[in-house]
């Protein structure tokens, strides 16, 4: 059982003047810069495996494969089964022992992670995502900036808690750098990745995520990711998200869960080329049906909140775009979780929305989408703040649907969290680690850190 050793006598600088302040400023300036870059290359190879794959723009995959035969649907995601099973197994040989999770690597092991395994994983997840996987984009920008924050903590010879925080404020950088998301990215660092709000936290998050930011906008749109209108705001949606807010908790509950089911299952041994083959070959014959399916959810997210999905295929949707997504999880495909949530959460407002407005019509259905969408992830990821600001920012939108968005955050993330204690970044967590990181929740203070390093007589892969 991992526990934390004796603490390390660098904390985090808080002025220019405090000791170590420039090697530790100067690896967050870098850690922003590099992974800002990585977020950029990763986005346009996607872009260019997609368009290869699909014969689309690039950035539309449901466009590309609603006009592709179903002969094409089926080779390309047996395509990725291949590369997936094939990448798994060369990912093995890449490191002594299985990969770390960067959640309990932050936690566990000083953030520390095998640089070339994670970063393989990152690049496979990218052409799994590209070639139709139901698995989100922004875990391998996420990892990328994890790596980065490891190799700059060791040049510069960082404290352990030094680098538990770096660790952190990469991956966040990353989200932050993937979605043109720079305060969402540093909120989602602090309060759903390293798990705490505190003073001396923000600054070095805050600057990462900037920086990766505006580095990326040299390749990257500085644009929404999803284009809404101004929804109005009434007593029938403040109701609605008051009275909804259990429906959501109780959805994100059963999602998480499953999740931890996925990730407890993934294949070893021979399975890994069996597993992809099956869950992405059966994807792939009913995606000739269902295109939506295919990908990490933004274009059929987008559809939503603009109120262009009807009811006939809205309902076997809702069932079928979260089981794919567990089901490529399941079968070892990488990728991550962000936008898949936020997928299945507008799929189900909108559902909830069209039942309410046959009670009290006047609410446009987008609106219980979007609403829906900030919901799971507030309850999926525990994160409200980085929720409510994410849903903000993704799309560039201020006040007109913040307060029932603060409202149904906050209620889903309550109930769940009283329910439920992981999130779908806890998933990898056995329930005794879970136990021991609300224990060093509890211990730690806004003035003192908990050090964190490698379980007692353990070594991360190298």
């Amino acid at each position: 059982m991992p526990t934390p050793a004796a603490k390390n006598s660098e904390a985090i600088p808080t002025t220019l003047a405090s000791p170590g302040a420039l090697r530790f400023w100067l690896a967050v300036c870098l850690i922003g810069v590099t992974t800002g870059l990585a977020a950029a290359a990763l986005t346009r190879l996607l872009e260019l495996v997609q368009h290869i794959a699909w014969r689309g723009s690039g950035t539309n995959i449901l466009a590309a494969a609603r006009g592709a035969s179903a002969s094409r649907h089926i080779a390309i995601l047996l395509a990725a089964a291949i590369l997936t099973g094939l990448g798994q197994v060369i990912l093995k040989q890449l490191s002594s022992g299985n990969g770390i999770d960067t959640t309990a690597a932050i936690w566990f092991y000083a953030g520390r992670m095998p640089a070339l395994r994670t970063l393989g994983s990152a690049v496979l997840s990218i052409f799994a995502v590209a070639m139709g996987a139901s698995m989100g984009r922004e875990g391998a920008p996420k990892q990328a900036g994890a790596v980065f924050a490891n190799i700059f903590s060791d040049t510069g010879k960082l404290s352990d808690e030094q680098r538990q925080l770096l660790v952190a404020c990469g991956a966040g950088a990353g989200m932050g750098a993937a979605y043109s998301v720079p305060l969402g990215g540093a909120l989602f660092a602090l309060e759903v990745m390293r798990g705490k709000l505190a003073l001396r936290f923000v600054l070095p998050a805050l600057l990462a995520s900037l920086i990766a930011t505006g580095v990326s906008w040299v390749a990257l749109p500085n644009a929404p990711t999803y284009l809404i209108a101004s929804f109005p705001l009434s007593a029938s949606v403040i109701v609605w998200a008051i009275a909804t807010a259990p429906v959501f908790a109780f959805a994100s509950i059963l999602y998480v869960r499953l999740v931890r089911w996925a990730d407890k299952g993934k294949p070893r041994g021979w399975q890994r080329f069996i597993a992809p083959g099956v869950v992405l070959g059966l994807l792939g014959a009913v995606s000739v049906r269902y295109p939506e399916l295919l990908g990490n959810g933004k274009d059929l997210s987008q559809l939503l909140f603009t109120a262009q999905v009807g009811l006939p295929l809205l309902l076997p949707l809702l069932l079928l775009k979260p089981l794919a997504t567990i089901l490529c999880m399941r079968s070892g495909v990488p990728g991550g979780l962000f936008t898949p949530s936020l997928t299945f959460g507008a799929l189900l407002g909108a559902a909830v929305g069209y039942a309410w407005s046959a009670m009290w019509p006047g609410v446009p259905l987008g609106f219980f989408a979007l609403l829906g969408a900030g919901a799971v992830l507030s309850a999926t990821t525990q994160g409200p703040i980085s929720a409510v600001v994410l849903m903000l920012e993704l799309t560039g939108r201020d006040r007109s649907f913040v307060l029932p968005l603060i409202l149904i955050a906050a209620l889903s993330a309550l109930i769940s969290r009283s329910v439920e204690p992981r999130s779908i970044y806890d998933a990898r967590l056995s329930d005794e680690q879970i136990a021991s990181r609300q224990a060093m929740r509890e211990q730690e203070s806004d003035q003192i850190g908990v050090p964190q390093s490698l379980s007692i007589g353990e070594k991360p892969p190298s």
